[in-house]
């Protein structure tokens, strides 16, 4: 049963639309910070750094799909994944519920708005 899912899962990650990979993305995010936040609070280091790293491998991912010269979007987005590279960083260091409540709320927001900014570009096309 478990191939089966991950078959679907897989079939259904290479059909989807841009905007729709990119949500997942998000959404990864937010599942590994979360998952990073829990394996701190439980002090299994090892798990709070592979959830880091899965986090961080998204933003690297993120970092070389984006379009510098698309404009000032493209500019933010570069500092802000950039950022949370750094904040995600500090936090596996120094084991900061703090930093990793940072990293999630604005995982949230960046996901929150793409939903927003995709669902009335999705209704223009």
């Amino acid at each position: 049963m478990n191939k089966a899912i991950n078959a679907y899962q897989q079939n259904s990650t290479m059909v989807s639309s841009p905007y729709k990979l990119t949500q997942m993305l998000y959404e990864g995010i937010l599942k590994f910070n979360s998952l990073a936040k829990k394996a701190i609070e439980d002090r299994d280091f090892e798990k709070k750094g592979y959830y880091i790293n899965r986090s961080c491998a998204i933003y690297i991912e993120l970092l070389n799909t984006l379009d510098m010269k698309g404009g000032e979007i493209s500019q933010y987005l570069h500092g802000l994944y950039n950022y949370q590279l750094k904040l995600l960083s500090e936090a596996n260091i120094t084991n900061s519920i703090a930093k990793m409540d940072e990293a999630i709320n604005v995982a949230s927001v960046l996901l929150e708005a793409w939903k927003e900014e995709t669902s009335s570009a999705v209704k223009v096309a």
